[in-house]
C-alpha cells in the first residue's frame, strides 16, 4: 500500500523508518518531511495543518494510508476530513483529540471516571485563578488549556511564581492555548510515560520510557519539546504497567466510548508515580518526541499492522506487540539558544561517521542547502541513538555517536539517563 506519513520531526523520521521496513509499505510519502526523511520518502511541500491539500493529494497518488504524527494536524480535525474523503488514517478525531488538545477537558473526564490525576480548577480568566492559587499555597502547578509545543505548563515554587504565569497565559504567551487555565495539585514522585495503542475499545501496550523536558543537566531550566529519553523506563515495573493500564488507560477509553467519541490511535499517558500510585499528568494522542525515537527501533511487530488494526477496530485479532529487551537512549542536538531564539542553517557534518559507529541518527529541524551540505533550521534538530543491556550501555553508545557529529552551534544536556544509571549503579 502507498502510505502518506504527516509531519517533519525527529518522531516522523523514526516512524518513517519503521514504516518503510513494513511488508505492506510499497511507496512512502511525508508531507513536509525533513533532510532525514528525504532518504526514505518522497517529500512533498505540503502544510500539515492544510486539510483540504492533504485530501487532495491523497486522491492524486491512491494513498491507502494516512498516518498523523504531530498533534497540531489531528487537534485540527485531519482524520475527520480524510475519513469523509474515504481515506483511512491513523490518529484520532478532532472530538477524541480533545485529551491532549483541552487539559481542562481531559481532567473532567478523569473526575467523571474516578481516573487517579492531581486535584485541580479550570479558569477563565486571572483574577479568580489567582485568587485560587492564594487559598492552596505553593507549590503549584499552572497549566495553559491548549496546545503550546510542551512549555505550557509551569511549575510554580512560590504563589508569587504562579500569578505571574497566570498572567502570562492570559497575556498571550502561549497563544490561544491559554484562554484558560488549569491550575492543579503539584506532585511529588518520579514521571514515566506510557504508550498504548487503541482501537476505539481495545488497548496494546506500546511501551514505557522516560523524557527529560527541562533544558539543562539535572533537569534544570526551562521546560523545553524534550532534550532526550529512555526505553524501557525500568521504574514502571510490570505491576505499575499493569495498574495504569486498569486504573487509567481502560477507564479513558470507556469515558470516550460513552461520550460518542471513540479514541483511536496512540494515548500517550503522562505519568507521575507518587507514594500513593500512579496519576496521570496529562495525555497526548500521538507518539513522544522524543520518546518516539527509542520505541521504533526496539519495536519488532510490524508497526503498519498495528495502526491497521487500531484503525479498524480489530486490535483483538493480533498478538500482543514484540519488543527488543535491549535498552534504547536518544540524546537530542539542538541549536544554541533553545528554546528561546537560535541561529538558523548552521552547518552540520559527521551524521555519517556517527552512524557508521553504531548509533541510529533521527532528523528533526534539518534541510539541505543547494550543495548538499546539511543544515540546522530548527530548535530541536537531531536525535543521536544508542542501545545496551542496561540504560548505562545505551547511554554511552548514544553520547559516543554525538562525539562524532561536528556542529558548532549545537549543544545537548550530558546526563539523559541519570535516574536510571543512579539505580543501576546503586544495585552494583
Amino acid at each position: 500500500m502507498d502510505i502518506l506519513l504527516i509531519g517533519s520531526g525527529g518522531r516522523e523520521h523514526a516512524l518513517a523508518w519503521k514504516l518503510t521496513q513494513s511488508l505492506h509499505c510499497d511507496e512512502l510519502y511525508c508531507a513536509p518531511g525533513n533532510a532525514g526523511i528525504a532518504e526514505l520518502a518522497t517529500c512533498v511541500p505540503i502544510d500539515p495543518m492544510d486539510n483540504a491539500a492533504i485530501v487532495d493529494f491523497c486522491r492524486e497518488k491512491n494513498i491507502d494510508f494516512v498516518v498523523v504524527g504531530p498533534e497540531q494536524p489531528l487537534v485540527n480535525g485531519l482524520v475527520d476530513a480524510l475519513e469523509a474523503a474515504g481515506v483511512d488514517a491513523f490518529g484520532p478525531t478532532q472530538a477524541a483529540a480533545q485529551l491532549e488538545g483541552s487539559k481542562g477537558f481531559t481532567k473532567d473526564l478523569c473526575a467523571e471516571y474516578d481516573i487517579p490525576t492531581a486535584a485541580y480548577q479550570r479558569f477563565n480568566n486571572a483574577p479568580k485563578a489567582k485568587m485560587y492559587v492564594r487559598q492552596q499555597g505553593a507549590p503549584i502547578v499552572i497549566k495553559a488549556d491548549g496546545l503550546a509545543a510542551g512549555k505550557g505548563v509551569i511549575i510554580a515554587e512560590t504563589v508569587e511564581d504562579a500569578c505571574d504565569a497566570i498572567d502570562a497565559c492570559f497575556e498571550g504567551t502561549f497563544g490561544e492555548a491559554g484562554a484558560e487555565v488549569v491550575v492543579e495539585e503539584f506532585l511529588e514522585g518520579e514521571e514515566a510515560s506510557l504508550f498504548a495503542i487503541c482501537d476505539g475499545q481495545t488497548a496494546m501496550l506500546m511501551g514505557t520510557a522516560q523524557d527529560h523536558k527541562r533544558v539543562g543537566d539535572g533537569d534544570t531550566g526551562p521546560n523545553t519539546g524534550g532534550m532526550g529519553a529512555y526505553s524501557p523506563a525500568p521504574v514502571l515495573t510490570q505491576e505499575l504497567i499493569d495498574e495504569v493500564m486498569t486504573e487509567i488507560i481502560v477507564p479513558t477509553l470507556a469515558g470516550m466510548h460513552a461520550r460518542g467519541h471513540p479514541f483511536r490511535g496512540i494515548l500517550y499517558a503522562g505519568l507521575m508515580l507518587t507514594a500513593d500510585g500512579p496519576s496521570l499528568i496529562e495525555y497526548n494522542t500521538r507518539f513522544g518526541d522524543p520518546e518516539c525515537q527509542v520505541l521504533m527501533p526496539r519495536l519488532k511487530s510490524d508497526l503498519v499492522e498495528l495502526m491497521l488494526a487500531a484503525s479498524t477496530g480489530s486490535l483483538l485479532e493480533l498478538p500482543e506487540a514484540e519488543w527488543d529487551e535491549r535498552t534504547g537512549l536518544t540524546v537530542v542536538m539542538a541549536s544554541k539558544g533553545y528554546p528561546g531564539s537560535y541561529e538558523k542553517n548552521t552547518v552540520i557534518e559527521g551524521v555519517e561517521d556517527a552512524e557508521k559507529a553504531g548509533a541510529l541518527v533521527f532528523h528533526a529541524g534539518t534541510s539541505r542547502s543547494e550543495d548538499g551540505a546539511l543544515l540546522a533550521i530548527g530548535g530541536r534538530v537531531l536525535n543521536v541513538t544508542g542501545f545496551g543491556d542496561s540504560v548505562t550501555e545505551a547511554q554511552q553508545a548514544a553520547y559516543d555517536g554525538v562525539a562524532k557529529i561536528r556542529w558548532e552551534n549545537g549543544f545537548t544536556r550530558s546526563d539523559i539517563g541519570w535516574r536510571a544509571i543512579a539505580r543501576e549503579k546503586a544495585v552494583t
